[in-house]
């Protein structure tokens, strides 16, 4: 049996206000063709097929067809919830999909119960654990303990349980931070009193495990990886190679697993200079179709910066300031405001935020708004 595991899709998910369903769609059905190519029998999908509980009709729409595609490439799907899912949204008509060949796994009480699969080996068990707040999920499995560890432990306990009653090879989805992974910047923390992680243990006795949530594909056994999100989510993911997992099962369980890299719609980049240099540079030629990231050097903060970088830049999308001199202070602020006038820590306020002092009109309007206020308290 060969299987794809992806995860972490995030249909919807923008970036830095820019729309990304042309760019989501474009990868995302890629995935289709490597069905066909790679004779791949089953997709899983480890959580976060959304990027928020309640998606756009539009996220939905592309969603739909997308796995359809998948389908009709003649993979059967497993999709389990993950923590930016809505798992009741997702699994509502879970029984009907079922007879089409996608597999929606997202009820506590039946994560124990597997999508029951079959090769020429014999049959493949696939269970799917469904994101666990360990609040809801400590009640509902009737785990003592709170935290993910306890209640990921229980569900595993479970599975197993089930497993050995069986005689088959096992797949486990589960969208979870496990220690030894590397987040970035764009995974929406799941930290519950400080401890969010568990242990690799936790997840043994099975023959793979298709882990989602951290968006850097990584490897932290041989039958327990993460396939990362199909595209870059945030800067920290720049040089991520974004890729899927086919994995393949033998008649002993797990035989291989080899990477596939995604097509990257656009690149990321990060440059760091002033703004005249940013705009004028030939060397950043070759970025200017990319997503920018640009930190400006420049020592007064320049007016309107992204406008401007967006007429050389057209996707620019941050921008930071920070002046390679910036302000320093020997005193603690409530020295430095000690004594002085409202109108003159309004001041020094803008001279730190921008790197120059105000204008005398810039002063007048200070001057006005102090008054305004004065006025109102008087009354």
């Amino acid at each position: 049996m060969r299987i794809l595991h992806t995860s972490d899709w995030h249909v919807g998910r923008t970036f830095h206000g820019r729309d990304l369903l042309v760019e989501q769609e474009s990868v995302l059905s890629g995935l289709a063709d490597l069905v066909s190519s790679e004779k791949v029998d089953v997709v899983v999908i480890s959580g976060d097929l959304y990027d928020r509980a309640v998606p756009s009709a539009d996220a939905v729409s592309l969603c739909a067809r997308v796995l359809m595609r998948i389908r009709a490439a003649g993979a059967t799907i497993v999709i389990t919830p993950g923590n930016h899912d809505s798992a009741a949204r997702i699994g509502v008509f879970g029984e009907f999909a079922a007879a089409g060949g996608l597999h929606l796994r997202t009820q506590i009480s039946l994560l124990d119960k597997p999508v029951e699969l079959a090769d020429e080996h014999g049959p493949v068990a696939v269970y799917g654990i469904p994101f666990l707040e360990p609040e809801p999920a400590r009640h509902a499995l009737g785990v003592p303990d709170k935290g993910h560890a306890p209640v990921l432990s229980e569900a595993m306990r479970r599975i197993r349980a089930d497993l050995a009653s069986r005689q088959a090879r096992s797949v486990v989805l589960a969208h979870a931070f496990v220690t030894g992974g590397a987040p970035s910047e764009s995974e929406r923390t799941i930290a519950v009193g400080g401890v969010q992680d568990v242990s690799m243990q936790v997840f043994s006795g099975v023959d793979y495990v298709a882990l989602g949530h951290l968006h850097g594909p990584q490897t932290l056994a041989e039958n327990l990886r993460y396939s990362g999100s199909p595209l870059a989510y945030s800067f920290s993911e720049a040089r991520h190679r974004k890729s899927v997992w086919l994995v393949e099962l033998d008649e002993g369980g797990l035989v291989g697993v080899e990477r596939r890299d995604l097509p990257v719609p656009r690149r990321l980049a990060a440059i760091t200079g002033t703004l005249a240099d940013v705009l004028e540079d030939p060397a950043h030629k070759p970025l200017e179709d990319h997503f920018l990231s640009v930190v400006l050097t420049d020592a007064v903060r320049p007016m309107d910066a992204l406008r401007q970088l967006q007429k050389r830049f057209e996707h620019a999308v941050h921008v930071e300031w920070r002046p390679e001199q910036g302000p320093r202070h020997d005193m603690t602020y409530a020295e430095r405001v000690r004594g002085r006038s409202d109108e003159e820590v309004a001041c020094c306020f803008v001279s730190d935020a921008r790197g120059s002092e105000p204008t005398e009109a810039e002063k007048s309007l200070l001057r006005e708004a102090f008054a305004s206020v004065a006025r109102e308290q008087e009354q």
